[in-house]
């Protein structure tokens, strides 16, 4: 599921294009400056302090045999930060495991510009079989093989908000649309309210999926086409 501090150099990250579909069904789109990041993420719905660890369960149901998948999801905000596109972003760990086995490995990058606007600038991605690294499928980072910044979460969400998480042409370009807003979530590490929720769609898999955030927590539950995902300690 950081920030970082943006020198100032004459450094763009490129255009990002956020559909905002409110009242007039327009859209919007701005050129990110390096200048006009921070290095802490405190947007209420997706806050990531230095050594924050989080960890999910759920399960889903394999299409290919019908099989029940138990899933388990832990991840940890590091207090080191790496330098993205020039700008320098708090790395979040994700280890992502089945029945048990470690499946996937990830260092997300994030950023939050100064209206509170928490911009995803990539991950990197090792994919594990019998605890060996296999693979990096959809491994992308902003500046790099045309891919850009994506917004993760707006400043001051509002249902109808359409906007690309991961512009990264032909290897992620997950599109999230905020669908509802004032929810309220209980899960195993308690009852949340004022929640939004999304839907998220992957154009390269067609796979949809429902996410929940929460004030002071962010991502409490996700709701997968054949599971679910739920926070249940943090």
């Amino acid at each position: 599921m950081t920030v970082r501090y943006a020198p100032a150099l004459v450094v763009l990250i490129g255009i990002l294009v956020l559909t905002a579909c409110g009242d007039d069904g327009g859209q919007s789109s701005a050129t990110l400056d390096p200048g006009e990041f921070q290095s802490q993420v405190d947007n209420p719905l997706f806050p990531l302090e230095p050594g924050a660890a989080k960890v999910y369960q759920g399960e889903e149901t394999d299409p290919d045999t019908g099989e029940t998948v138990d899933i388990r999801v832990e991840s940890s905000v590091l207090s080191e930060t790496e330098t993205v596109a020039g700008i320098e972003a708090t790395v979040v760990e994700v280890r992502d495991l089945e029945d048990g086995e470690l499946v996937e490995m990830t260092r997300d990058y994030y950023a939050q510009d100064k209206d509170g606007t928490v911009y995803y600038l990539g991950e990197k991605v090792d994919d594990y079989e019998d605890g060996e690294v296999v693979g990096h499928d959809g491994q992308w980072i902003a500046g790099e093989g045309g891919a850009q910044a994506g917004i993760f979460m707006p400043a001051e969400p509002k249902v109808g908000d359409e906007f690309e998480q991961e512009p990264a042409p032909g290897v992620a370009e997950d599109v999230s649309k905020v669908v509802e807003v004032d929810q309220t979530v209980t899960t195993a590490a308690g009852a949340f309210s004022g929640c939004i929720k999304t839907e998220d769609r992957d154009p390269i898999s067609g796979a949809t999926e429902f996410k929940f955030y929460c004030p002071d927590v962010g991502l409490v539950r996700e709701e997968l086409e054949d599971g679910f995902i739920d926070l249940v300690s943090n």
